[in-house]
């Protein structure tokens, strides 16, 4: 009994046959293709065929592809790419013997215009990057400078007609960033206290001042650290919050339909949440002040100081200036952390990845404003001599 076999017949892979044209006689260039002209056969025989197509002179190229069997988009990319060189040349492509399909792409994809060479881009130097960041700093600049300015009008507004306010969004939001917020700032403001008394009674100790904790510990977190790390907190919990709706209602076009209606997103939007930060941000502030004397005080406790003493040093170091100065901060950043995330909210972009760019941003640009804040109340305080 004979065996049998299952043979695989492979199509006919393509072939080309040049035949060299003369511009003196007038004969064409002549490239006959045959079999497969498609993307898995084309890489045979597209580099001879443009070595063939490049020598050619002005002379004309004919084309013969009667015997092409398959073909796709490639094998046309391959005959546009000849007919570029030759017109490049002052020559020309003629196409004979091809099915109508693929003469109707040929001709539908020649006359589409060649798309023009863009120069290298180059990385841009210094000095174009300078420029950059410049103006971009200054646009930014300005844009914040108008939406201070929408703001400050939509207050005077207020004024006029506070009924006009939307308060029990101002409540829930102050419910939001100040009641939700509280054993976050009371933990950080204690650990805050026990570490500066720890630290403190290490290099106070030696001398025998032990004493004198408390006034570190009490001016730092009065003067300082109270309304700074309160205003660092919200900024990392509530401006990115703030970011956040804001940029969300950016991307689904809500704001675009309240200013549709004619409604003013800024009154709208923006005072309520500004409103409840100016008056819970000074509230949480003296409450990370008090749970930081608190901590200070577990320490001297633990260094063998009696708490009335330390009250008492507390009471005598720290004045009533200490105090309102320290709150005036925290209600300078509060405002600082509402108009910032509420800024980067209203300017996000509508793509997919701008809620979170709108919420870094309000984050990034929120604690930096209130370090450099920080800073020139430092400067105001010395001169003032407060």
């Amino acid at each position: 009994m004979l065996g049998s076999a299952n043979h695989r017949i492979e199509p006919p892979a393509v072939t080309l046959t040049v035949e060299a044209g003369s511009v003196e006689t007038g004969a064409p260039l002549r490239l006959s293709l045959a079999g497969r002209l498609d993307s898995r056969a084309i890489d045979a025989v597209w580099a001879p065929a443009m070595a063939a197509g490049g020598g050619a002179g002005d002379a004309m190229i004919e084309v013969n592809a009667a015997a092409v069997t398959t073909y796709d988009g490639a094998g046309v990319a391959l005959l546009i790419e000849l007919l570029r060189a030759a017109e490049r040349r002052g020559g020309g492509l003629r196409l004979v013997g091809a099915e109508p399909d693929l003469e109707r792409l040929f001709d539908r994809y020649r006359s589409l215009p060649v798309p023009a060479a863009h120069p290298p881009r180059h990385p841009p130097g210094l000095i174009e990057e300078l420029g950059r960041s410049a103006r971009s700093t200054i646009a930014a600049t300005l844009e914040q400078v108008a939406f201070v300015g929408e703001t400050v009008l939509a207050l005077g507004g207020l004024l006029r007609a506070p009924h006009l306010l939307r308060w029990a969004v101002v409540v829930h939001v102050a419910e939001t960033i100040g009641v939700m917020a509280l054993p976050l700032i009371m933990l950080m403001g204690a650990v805050m206290g026990l570490i500066m008394a720890f630290q403190s009674a290490v290099q106070l100790t030696y001398y025998g001042a032990d004493l004198l904790v408390a006034n570190v510990v009490a001016l730092s977190m009065v003067r300082e650290l109270g309304p700074l790390m309160t205003a660092i907190l919200l900024t990392g919990r509530s401006g990115s919050a703030f970011a956040a709706e804001l940029g969300a209602m950016k991307v689904n076009e809500e704001i675009a339909a309240l200013s549709t209606m004619g409604i003013d997103p800024v009154r709208f939007l923006v005072l309520p949440r500004l409103l409840a930060a100016l008056a819970m941000t000074p509230l949480l502030a003296l409450f990370m002040m008090v749970a930081g004397l608190v901590g200070g005080g577990i320490v001297m406790a633990w260094l063998g100081v009696p708490p009335t003493i330390y009250i008492r040093q507390v009471i005598s170091v720290v004045h009533m200036s200490d105090f309102l100065g320290g709150l005036f901060k925290a209600l300078v950043f509060g405002g600082l952390v509402a108009a910032v995330g509420c800024r980067s909210g209203l300017d996000a972009g509508s793509d997919a990845a701008a809620v979170g760019t709108a919420t870094t941003s309000a984050v990034v640009a929120g604690i930096l404003l209130i370090v450099l804040a920080d800073g020139a109340f430092a400067v105001l305080f010395f001169a003032l001599g407060i």
